[in-house]
């Protein structure tokens, strides 16, 4: 049942809407501070407060500067302790509060960075706008961009426990890590000795009604290659083929839903008219982000003119086909229009074991869990290609529940590269999380969320990075557990954040804090 019914209950428990209405860190334009005060007027006031203050700040990955001094104004402002540590990570401190003093140290964490993703036709600026959110029927998403829900709900949610006077909690720190999105930098460069707690919480979860107890690890393979451009064949007419529309989404917590990889569609495309029509590629742009589903890619290629016409009707007959193959991207489209004349194309036969490497390469799901139901035990996302001025780029992102699954799929993916004489480098892998099902903090959580909300929680591990596994490299014996309100279609344009769930979220986060044993 949906948190609608204990909205009531909420508001007389916790009653936290002191910080309404708050100026924006940074002013925006006109149409964004009036979606922004539709988004204000939810409850929690508190959090909504918070979420749209931290989204009126630019927060890139790997360009946090701006959102750093947005926490340190924070802090500052209401009289909290603040540690910035080497990498940039931001560690906040507050005392228990009175009659809670003896209970376990809690750590709060989640990440600062988003994932910036838009529609091409959208206009927007990531390094000096802030996110236009709204509600828009029992959600609130924004304009044509990511929402940065994940994981700015769970910093939101940070600061107001850290803000509020009327929660009850023991020793409580907080971690703000950098850099989550593209690398697990802060969670890899943090330090051991600055946190002194022995409970995590990570607030990067992404279903309301699921504890998380464990995560996948992953690999980016970078691949690169250089090819020979010739000139343009006599007799030829540039093309530009665009392959937009899909839904994209999150490479771990999406890949199970079936949905078509732009790269993988546009290869097959490019296979297919290559032996048909003699086409050859001048240049490729297909995917923007390692652990974003493929979205769109664009090609610019040459064709004799004497094949145009039987060209685009094969790709409108593409097109069809592809339809009927991933029924779920309704918004699927593939176009073929003239272009201006190229400058140059890849050769033959670089161009034939590109097709060949990439159409052999893993994508998708490659294996289920035997020991949890549901859960993807290992898969990949080809998630970049890009083909100019003599230069083949292409990115993977593999993610394993095993460290041998993680580590085979890695040397399967340069093995099918390296047969084209490709350089294949390993970089960013970062360990899974093994699931404890008998963990103290877990016994506490399912006996708290069956209390508030009458059912039984989904005790969870999921196909995503979470920085859990990571940190207790640092800090081994943490208890550890992930929860977080409902969001869907994260890093896409589409990304959303369930209204309800939030609530239920914030009313379950203030449970646990206050239900946190004794040391």
């Amino acid at each position: 049942m949906r948190i609608y019914l204990y909205f009531s209950f909420f508001l007389l428990v916790y009653s936290c809407s002191d910080s309404t209405e708050k100026n924006s860190y940074f002013s925006n334009s006109q149409k964004q501070n009036k979606m922004s005060k539709e988004v204000r007027k939810l409850e929690p006031r508190i959090l909504w407060n918070n979420f749209e203050d931290l989204n009126a700040v630019p927060r890139p990955s790997k360009k946090e500067e701006k959102v750093r001094a947005f926490l340190k104004s924070f802090a500052k402002k209401h009289h909290i302790e603040l540690i910035e540590d080497a990498v940039g990570n931001i560690i906040l401190k507050k005392p228990a509060t009175k009659g809670m003093e003896k209970r376990s140290a809690v750590i709060l964490q989640a990440h600062m960075d988003m994932v910036h993703q838009k529609n091409r036709e959208v206009t927007f600026n990531f390094d000096t706008e802030g996110i236009r959110s709204k509600v828009d029927n029992g959600w609130v998403k924004a304009e044509g961009t990511t929402l940065g829900a994940d994981n700015g709900i769970g910093v939101a949610a940070i600061l107001s426990v850290m803000e509020s006077d009327t929660i009850s909690h023991g020793p409580l720190e907080a971690l703000i890590t950098v850099d989550e999105e593209t690398g697990m930098t802060g969670a890899f460069h943090l330090k051991s000795g600055i946190l002194k707690g022995s409970i995590l919480m990570n607030l990067d979860s992404e279903e309301d009604n699921e504890l998380c107890v464990g995560c996948a690890g992953g690999i980016e393979i970078n691949i690169t290659m250089k090819y020979k451009e010739e000139h343009i064949p006599q007799g030829s007419k540039a093309f530009s083929i665009f392959v937009k529309g899909f839904k994209g989404g999150h490479s771990g917590v999406d890949i199970h839903l079936g949905r078509g990889n732009a790269n993988k569609i546009m290869n097959r495309l490019l296979f297919e008219t290559a032996e048909k029509f003699q086409l050859q590629i001048a240049s490729i742009e297909g995917g923007s982000l390692r652990n974003a589903i493929p979205r769109e890619s664009f090609v610019i290629a040459v064709v004799p003119e004497k094949n145009e016409d039987a060209f685009k009707k094969y790709v409108s007959a593409f097109e069809k086909e592809m339809r009927s193959e991933f029924k779920m991207e309704d918004k699927l489209s593939i176009t073929v229009e003239s272009a201006l004349a190229a400058k140059s194309v890849m050769d033959i036969e670089s161009q034939k074991n590109l097709l060949n490497a990439i159409y052999a390469c893993p994508n998708n799901v490659l294996s289920m869990s035997i020991d949890i139901s549901g859960l993807v035990e290992t898969s990949n996302n080809l998630a970049k290609v890009n083909v100019a001025n003599g230069e083949i780029s292409i990115q993977c992102l593999a993610r394993s529940n095993s460290e041998f699954g993680k580590n085979d799929l890695a040397r399967s993916i340069q093995s099918t590269f390296a047969l084209m004489d490709a350089e294949v480098k390993f970089q960013g892998s970062y360990p899974g999380w093994k699931p404890d099902m008998n963990s103290p903090i877990l016994v506490v959580a399912k006996k708290n969320y069956i209390n508030l909300f009458h059912e039984e929680p989904k005790i969870m591990a999921i196909h995503a990075g979470l920085e859990c596994g990571i940190i207790a490299k640092s800090y081994p014996g943490l208890d550890m557990i992930s929860f977080g309100p409902t969001i869907k279609y994260p890093h896409s344009p589409d990304e959303k954040v369930d209204i309800a769930s939030v609530q239920k979220f914030w009313l379950f986060l203030q449970e646990m804090l206050k239900n946190v044993p004794v040391q």
